[in-house]
Order: C-alpha cells, then structure tokens, then sequence
C-alpha cells in the first residue's frame, strides 16, 4: 500500500512539473513569434530606414530594464573589456577615461604609463586619435585606444580651450590590484586593495608579508572605492586571515544549483595580526564578502561608512556571435546568514525605481563573539566616521563630474612643488561654491522628486490648484534646504575634493601618502590598533 502512495506521488510531481515546464516553454515560444514577426514587419514596413541593429539593442536593453541593473547584455567588445578587467592585464594607453555623448575625457592617467608619457592630464578631451574624428565616430570611441602593443598614434586633444597634438605608444599595461602599501609609524601595515581581479590575493598576501619582514604587528586593510570583481578571490583574501574550512560566504537562489556554500580552501597566512578594514559607501560585491566576513568571524574592526550594499551573484552565460549575457542567478550572504542587498529590484515605487530597505526592517544577527549585526543595508561599520558618508549632495556631485571639472580648473591655477606645500583652504571651498553657481549645478532630491509626482498626481484629483501655493512654498524651502547643504557636508565634500587634487599633482602614490597623514579613517584605525584594550572590546574578545 506505501509503495502504491508513493508511486501515485511521485506520479504527482511529475506531472505537476512536467505541465509547469510546457506551459513556461509554450509562453516564452509565443513570445518569441510574437517579437520576431514585429521586428520583421517593422523593419519592412516602417515609414524611414530603420537599423535593426540597434532597434534590436533598445529591445534587449528595455526587457533587461525591468530587472537589477547588474543584469546585462554584453558585446564582444564589452565581453573582452569584462576579460582585461578580471585578469589585470591588456594593450592600451594606461589611463582610465570617461566616454559619454560621443567623447572621451581623460580621468586619470597612470604614472610612467602611455597617456602620462605622452603628456596627457586628467581633464583633457581627447578630439581625434590618428586619423577618425570622435565626435563622427558612430560605435565605442574608447576601441580607438586599443591596439597592438608598441605601436603609435597620433592624437588631438582640448586642453583650457587649447587645441594640443601628441603621440601615444601602447604598451601591455598590468593593472595591479594592490596599487600601494606601506609601513606606517613602525608597526603598522597599510594595504590599499583597489579590485579583486585574478591576481588580488596573491599581492595581499605578497603586502601583508612584506610588511611584516619590515616590522608590521597589525594591518589596515583599505577597501574604499573598491567595486568588487571575482568571489573567488574575496574568498581567498578572507582565507589570508580566517582559519581553513570556514564559511565565507553562501549562495541561494530559487534555481537549486546555484545555492552554495563557499569555504576558504587554504592555511590561513595569519589569524592573530589585529586587522582594520577600511570601507566606504563605494566599496561593494567583494568588498562587502571581505568585511562582512571578517566583521562575522570577530577578525577585524571594520572602519568608515556603510557599504554600498550589492548582494547580488552574477555570471556570464554564452550567446551567439561572441557576445554574453551576464545575468544575476543568486543572493550573497554572510558567515552570520545576512544578506547586505539594500536595494530591492523585484519591488519597485510607483516610478519604477528600486526600493531601499528600510532601517526598521533590517533583520538582527550575531557575530561569533555575540554582537549584533544586521542585513538589508550594506556592511554597517563597527566604527563609523560621519566624513566618510556619501550624503545625496555629495552622491550628485560625483554624478555630474562637478568636483571633477573643478579640480581641473583648480589644477591650471594653482602650483604646487612638494606634497607638504599643499592646502585646501576655507577660501578654496568657497571657490568651489562659486564655481557651481557659475556652471549652473543643480540635483533633485528624492523629497522633491516624490512631492513633484504628488502634485502631478493632484491635477487628476482636481486639487493642483487648490495646493500650488503649498507646493511652491514647499519647494523654495526645499531649495534653501539643499544650499544649506553644501555648508553642512563641507567636510564630506572637501574630503573628496582634496583627494581629485592631491591625484592631479602628485598621482596615486601622492594621494595614498597624504591620505596616511590626514585621513580621518585611517588615522582612527592607526589609533585603535595601537589601542589593544579598545580593539578587543569592540570587537569583544
């Protein structure tokens, strides 16, 4: 009789999954046909050429809307850029470079690389390389930098209004993960880790045994600014200071093969040295397994901002004619079983946009050594420096490349020799001020957003007259509010103003040394380090 059940059950399932699959593959193949026989139709009949090519772009890019903005269609250019990214290593000019509405704005430009070596600088706006205009150039004027390593191109660019020439010889260029690290006042190890490409935990652990030869007792491990990369080695950069076999991070999903646990597979390189992760409000993916890991195991005392709150797996999957699709399949999660997502794609407000977790929803964990930590929002730092935030000004002015173009102007008008000579002055913020008046800097806050469709939605209510002179009022409030703002976050705004200028004249490794002397994270880390009874009762060992 339990065999007929069991039989007649599994007979069930079966069933119910089998029907479940043929009416997802009915669906989808009714979809297909439906799409396919409009694009066909509108290409041949629509009433001016059209070019399927990029109608078939905006198709794919507005379906992949409707998801998580990590989810994303890649050509074979972007899947070779994604490759160059992971493995450190590609033929170019060695600077990093801005290209939007058909130009091409140097951001950086590496030391005793190609671009320096030729004399580019950070603001430059490159017009033509060899003999195609940019600005004519209809695909990625970013391909045009490429090439074969040691030859040589002929490039215009814009400078202060100036028109200037020079030549670019490619060379391989090896993107290092740790760009810097250094022993501060004798005993403490400072390790700046920028990404976690293939080679990220081989330079740490190379770093951290480096500084230690030298003398390093403790280690700050700097995570700031960096975006991420590959999980596997955020792992091993756990693993550098968390025992073998210890969960670093899981993986769920509601497809079963993607839920997996990941250990750390090696003998850890020390699980004594006390340990401060610097971390900031760009500091995501990887970033986040590292410090939500460590803060999980009671290894280290995390230091700064809250992070910036990416959960979310994805990988590559293979398409036709070389290009990929790389697609979200799953959750992170700590040792401690939190999930750091703080967006939420799947529900969204009534524009459209992500909702963020709100503080009192956060869900409550602990820590091997029983403190509390919470998920939905990022990695919440033990020890948080309010100048280390990215308030909703400060976010607008980095979107709109305003402390950037202001650096620029700043650079041409100012000198400075020695790194010990520079200053940035109450004088100069005021400049700054200024300077966004003058080009017209302007952002919408969510308040203004949300009151703005409240009052479109009023008109269909019959209300908007009656409430105009409210909303008016409102907004003008709103408007002296954010002016404010510039003055109250002047630290915040300053912090990262100091760092664009510092890059400008005395590059990376100038920015890294300024920063070891008057960075207030990593001054605060220098302190409970030294401190060995505050680091063990934050982290209540």
């Amino acid at each position: 009789m339990k065999k007929r059940i069991l039989v007649s059950t599994a007979a069930v399932l079966l069933f119910l999954s089998t029907v479940s699959f043929k009416s997802d593959f009915f669906e989808i193949a009714k979809q297909i046909e439906i799409f396919t026989t409009l694009f066909k139709e509108l290409n041949m009949n629509y009433v001016d050429e059209v070019n399927p090519s990029e109608l078939m772009d905006a198709a794919i890019e507005g379906m992949l809307s409707k998801l998580d903005p990590y989810t994303k269609y890649w050509t074979e250019q972007e899947v070779e850029d994604a490759r160059i990214n992971n493995t450190g290593e590609y033929t170019g000019i060695g600077a990093s470079v801005l290209t939007r509405n058909k130009k091409i704005i140097i951001l950086e430009a590496y030391k005793d690389y190609p671009a320096d070596k030729a004399g580019l600088q950070a603001g430059d706006e490159l017009l033509k390389i060899g003999d195609i205009t940019i600005a004519d150039f209809n695909s990625d004027a970013g391909d045009l930098l490429q090439g074969a390593p040691g030859t040589s191109i002929p490039i215009s660019f814009k400078r202060q209004g100036s028109i200037k020439q020079t030549t670019l010889k490619r060379e391989e260029i090896d993107i290092k993960a740790i760009p810097y690290y250094s022993l501060i006042e004798g005993t403490i190890g400072y390790v700046v880790l920028s990404k976690f490409n293939k080679k990220a935990s081989e330079e740490t652990a190379e770093a951290i045994s480096q500084l230690k030869s030298e003398g390093a007792t403790s280690i700050i491990l700097d995570l700031r600014g960096n975006p991420g990369g590959l999980l596997t080695e955020a792992i091993n950069v756990s693993n550098l200071f968390i025992p073998k076999d210890r969960v670093i991070t899981t993986t769920k999903s509601v497809i079963e093969k993607y839920n997996q646990e990941y250990r750390t597979q090696n003998e850890a390189l020390d699980i004594q040295i006390p340990v401060a992760v610097l971390i900031n409000g760009r500091s995501a993916s990887a970033s986040e397994i590292v410090s939500g890991s460590l803060q999980d195991y009671d290894r280290g005392v995390i230091i700064g901002a809250r992070s910036f709150g990416k959960g979310l797996v994805q990988r590559p999957k293979e398409l036709t004619y070389g290009t990929q699709l790389k697609v979200t399949i799953s959750r992170y999660y700590t040792p401690s079983g939190r999930c750091i997502q703080a967006l939420d794609y799947w529900n969204r407000d009534e524009q459209g946009n992500a909702i963020r977790t709100n503080v009192e929803d956060y869900n409550e964990f602990k820590t091997a050594a029983g403190r509390s930590v919470y998920d939905g929002g990022g990695i919440l730092p033990d020890v948080q420096i309010e100048s280390a935030q990215l308030s909703a000004i400060t976010e607008a002015l980095l979107m709109d490349q305003a402390i950037f173009d202001f650096a620029t102007d700043y650079y041409y008008k100012h000198t400075y020799e020695r790194i010990s000579d520079f200053k940035f002055t109450n004088a100069d913020y005021i400049s700054f001020k200024n300077f966004l008046i003058k080009n017209g800097f302007e952002y919408q806050t969510q308040t203004e957003k949300e009151l703005e469709q409240s009052y479109i939605r009023a008109d269909k209510d019959d209300l908007q007259e009656e409430i105009s002179a409210a909303y008016a009022s409102l907004m003008k409030t709103i408007d002296v509010a954010k002016k404010q703002q510039l003055d109250l976050k002047e630290k915040e705004i300053s912090n990262l103003i100091i760092d664009e200028l510092v890059k400008r004249y005395f590059y990376r490794d100038g920015l890294y040394e300024y920063q070891i002397k008057h960075n207030e994270e990593i001054a605060q880390a220098i302190a409970i380090l030294k401190d060995s009874k505050r680091y063990s009762q934050i982290l209540k060992l």
